[in-house]
């Protein structure tokens, strides 16, 4: 594995600040050695520092992330792939299974990852036992655009998650008593599609991640960020656009970390679609809460 850094603005690398967001420090990643390192379409990030990502093609893909003396992201380092497994503990085989898209970490370390195509939500024990499957939406989803959007929704239980679709519906769902929709979807962006949700606190607080893309613009993302029991009232506290000439790509994952000191530290992974011309970039910002 090797890494790069990237500048927030190509064309102004001093920027470091947009609106109420500091850029902490931006990565390209590259395979050495492996053809597998592409393709990541959700990350997580536990303990501050253990970054975990799922890729399209059935990898995990763990390391661990490296901090400079002034806490910015400097290296990803110890990376390790794994193949995903069936129910019978094989290594899922063809892009039809395994084709993974949503990732969520449970607060007892249970694994939630959903797949598209054949789109189900399966549940790995501890993280890589054998998996089981677990309630999913009850929806007909597009062959490409299932369930891209997965995160942990404490104040609904620790069985509780959210499940949403790059469409724009999100679910609530527990592994316990199925699915039931939400109003959550109506704050992701006309024109964009849900790729990615994360939680920085245990009040339902959230973040949600939109991509878009056309040839005149380009990628685009969007991030909001929004307050408590999001899923029931959602509240916009503040919102990151990322455009020209802004260092952007196909961004599929979103992490929240709460830092020593309060602020809330947001990773941004991009899905690279094993393309020449697209790259695998992990940025970090910095975020501080309103002032109530």
């Amino acid at each position: 594995m090797r890494t790069s850094r990237v500048a927030f603005n190509p064309t102004n690398p001093t920027q470091n600040q947009i609106g109420p967001f500091t850029y902490a420090g931006g990565l390209e990643i590259n395979g050495v050695g492996t053809s597998r390192l592409h393709g990541l379409s959700d990350i997580a990030v536990l303990s501050g520092d253990h970054l975990i990502a799922i890729s399209d093609e059935g990898d995990t893909f763990e390391a661990r992330l490296v901090l400079d003396a002034s806490g910015r992201l400097s290296d990803v380092r110890d990376g390790r792939l794994s193949r995903l497994v069936d129910r019978d503990g094989q290594p899922l085989r063809g892009k039809r299974r395994s084709d993974a898209e949503g990732l969520a970490v449970l607060p007892n370390g249970d694994r939630l990852v959903s797949f598209e195509r054949e789109h189900r939500i399966w549940l790995y024990p501890g993280g890589d036992g054998r998996p089981v499957p677990v309630a999913a939406p009850a929806a007909a989803f597009p062959d490409n655009e299932g369930i891209e959007a997965m995160v942990p929704y404490a104040p609904a239980g620790p069985n509780a998650y959210l499940a949403g679709s790059e469409g724009g519906k999100v679910w609530l769902c527990s592994t316990v008593t199925g699915c039931k929709s939400t109003t959550l979807g109506a704050m992701v962006p006309a024109g964009f599609g849900l790729t990615a949700m994360a939680a920085y606190d245990d009040a339902g607080s959230l973040v949600l991640l939109g991509r878009a893309y056309d040839a005149k613009r380009g990628a685009r993302a969007v991030m909001k960020l929004l307050g408590p029991r999001a899923a029931d009232k959602p509240r916009v506290l503040a919102e990151l656009s990322i455009e020209a000439p802004l260092t952007r790509d196909n961004f599929e994952g979103v992490a929240a970390v709460r830092l020593s000191s309060g602020v809330v530290r947001l990773y941004l992974m991009s899905d690279d679609n094993f393309s020449a011309q697209q790259h695998t970039y992990l940025l970090a910002f910095d975020w501080s809460l309103p002032k109530r």
